[in-house]
């Protein structure tokens, strides 16, 4: 079952599918970021992720 990478929620598969990074990480999910921003957050933490 796939899950955010970053509070460790259960996400659906098809949540996955447009989501995920190149990796297949989840970094944002509805439990832990605003649904309209959910892929603007998902890219600022999969960069910060990198950066360090």
């Amino acid at each position: 079952m796939p899950s955010c990478d970053h509070c460790d929620a259960h996400v659906s598969d098809r949540f996955a599918r447009v989501f995920a990074d190149e990796r297949g990480d989840i970094h944002a999910c509805p439990n832990c970021s605003a649904n309209a921003g959910i892929a603007e957050v998902s890219r600022e933490r999969a960069y910060e992720t990198r950066s360090t």
